[in-house]
């Protein structure tokens, strides 16, 4: 008995299922954009641009997309993950191990950075804290208004910055520009003044190649094994122990 009816027949299904292959590839990388909903990006998928106005967005682990922007929503990524600019103006934003990216951009939300990730530009709240976990790297600024910075094991290139908040400046960390800390003027969006002081710590073999210089009253601490460039506008506490004291 022939074969060739059954190859023949065949075709068209091996035909149509690389169609749906190659179609689902094509829309991978399409823009996704709303106005309101969540965007959501699938792991190990590539994007060009996700936005959105009123959701939030999230990306799966190892997935590559370009420019992540939301207006009233936060944005979570996972591990792996290989991205552009991320912005948001409501929202808060979380990104996971091993992530790339260039710039991490938020007015209303915090910034968290997960192990072993490689930032290619300023990572900038206004009303948040900032966190870079361990094996962490900023080619830029760190920098917030309202909220604290701290960092474990971590590069920065550029300067740390804050108005009216904490800095911890943790276990193996390093910053090659200065550590600033101004006083809030009427150019500055509105800031919550606390009554405490800001808590400044220079942690074990830290390292700060630039100036401290503090605009306003801090409480600073600097680790026997760390070491910093010129102080101005504070006086440093020394310590030993793991961890800075409790005032």
């Amino acid at each position: 008995m022939s074969l060739a009816p059954a190859r023949h027949r065949s075709a068209p299904l091996l035909l149509a299922a690389a169609l749906a292959l190659a179609t689902g590839a094509a829309f991978a990388q399409e823009d996704i954009s709303k106005v309101n909903g969540g965007v959501e990006a699938e792991a190990g998928q590539t994007y060009r641009d996700l936005s959105t106005v009123n959701g939030g967005i999230r990306i799966g682990d190892g997935a590559r997309t370009r420019d992540v922007e939301t207006v009233n929503g936060g944005i979570r990524a996972g591990d792996g993950i290989q991205v552009e600019d991320m912005e948001t103006v409501n929202g808060g934003i979380q990104i996971g191990a091993r992530a790339q990216a260039k710039s991490l951009t938020t007015v209303n939300g915090g910034i968290r950075v997960g192990t072993d990730a490689q930032l290619g530009g300023n990572v900038e709240s206004v009303s948040g804290g900032v966190f870079v976990d361990r094996g962490g790297r900023v080619d830029g600024n760190v920098s917030t208004v309202n909220g604290a910075i701290g960092m474990v094991g971590t590069e920065v290139t550029g300067d740390v910055k804050t108005v009216n908040g904490d800095v911890t400046i943790g276990a193996g960390s390093r910053v090659r520009g200065k550590l600033a800390i101004d006083k809030p003027s009427s150019s500055w969006f509105p800031v919550t003044i606390s009554r405490r002081n800001p808590r400044v710590i220079i942690g074990p073999d830290a390292v700060v190649d630039g100036p401290l210089e503090f605009k306003r009253e801090v409480t600073l601490y600097v680790h026997t094994s760390a070491k910093t460039g010129a102080i101005s506008g504070a006086t440093a506490v020394p310590y030993d122990t793991a961890r800075a004291p409790q005032e």
